[in-house]
């Protein structure tokens, strides 16, 4: 009953989205909704509000950039494959942020690395690796740093490292947007953008998760179109109370003649003092790019506050 109940209001919500074609600030395609989510929109809930919100939430990266104002200790474990799935070279290590005057700093407690992980001069051999560093590493002091987001999320510098932390920026904490100067990839990112919107079916559930009620989003490729989209799954769980992203789970694929990539992102937050914060990120990642030899990589972040 339940089912049916979720498929009626999923043709009618879709048959009232079309009817509206002039209003862009409504969703125009079709969200099949569980019976509690159903219920919710009765009694006044506005689904095109939340869908608004999915769209522009700015909380996630809020929580990443808040890592950097508060002291942690972190669980680092970095492994890098060969072709036959063998670890080649690691990192596994212990660290401790520290905060105070404004400025953080970090201390290495422990580490073990295995095979070529550096170079001679300490330096990392594998791009992951620096990107993993550039997100969770201090190497030296920084001050002067906020966890405010205005203008951050779409800041960039200059040289192809600053340019891959900004597409890497976009990828993961600004789904669904336009990315620029990726090859070939043109708007297949912007899953809410109409032409990539129709590749996808759209839930919106109700469930609990650690403890917490939440409405969750997913968008997932409809059948015989994951080879023309970039995400192949994203779930995401907002908290009910604040509609905070408390989890998140992406999985984006894309094949050219220049590059391709494969990965896989399980993201988990938790509250700290009242403030959102990264608890745990699960990578799985497989890319190449032309001239630059294939990494697959595994890693693993856990934070302790």
């Amino acid at each position: 009953m339940n089912k049916c109940v979720a498929i009626l209001f999923l043709i009618c919500f879709s048959l009232n989205l079309y009817a509206q074609p002039k209003d862009t600030s409504k969703f125009k395609y079709p969200i099949l909704m569980d019976s509690v989510v159903v219920s919710a929109t009765r009694s006044g809930w506005d689904v095109n509000a939340f869908i608004k919100r999915v769209r522009t939430d700015t909380t996630f990266y809020k929580a990443f950039r808040s890592i950097h104002v508060v002291p942690f200790t972190a669980d680092n474990d970095i492994r890098i494959y060969d072709k036959h799935s063998v670890v080649k070279a690691s990192l596994k290590s212990k660290t401790r942020q520290n905060r105070k005057n404004g400025c953080r700093d970090m201390d290495v407690l422990v580490e073990k690395t295995m095979g070529d992980f550096y170079n001679r001069k300490k330096e990392y051999n594998y791009y992951t690796a620096e990107l993993y560093a550039y997100l969770f590493f201090t190497p030296k002091p920084v001050c002067g740093e906020t966890d405010a987001v205005a203008n951050y999320l779409h800041d960039r510098g200059k040289g192809q490292l600053e340019k891959s932390k900004y597409q890497l920026k976009q990828l993961i904490f600004n789904p669904g947007s336009h990315i620029e100067g990726i090859p070939f990839m043109g708007d297949k990112a912007a899953i809410f953008e109409p032409e990539v919107a129709k590749l996808y079916d759209f839930h919106l559930l109700s469930e609990d998760y650690n403890g917490m009620e939440c409405y969750v989003f997913k968008a997932i490729p409809k059948k015989g179109e994951s080879k023309n989209v970039v995400y192949n799954e994203l779930t995401t769980w907002f908290r009910k109370s604040d509609y905070a992203i408390v989890a998140r789970d992406y999985s984006l694929s894309y094949h050219t003649m220049l590059y391709d990539f494969d990965v896989r992102i399980k993201a988990r937050t938790t509250i700290v003092n009242s403030r959102l914060l990264p608890e745990k990120i699960d990578y799985d990642g497989n890319w190449h790019v032309f001239t630059k030899d294939r990494e697959r990589v595994k890693f693993i972040a856990q934070f302790k506050y």
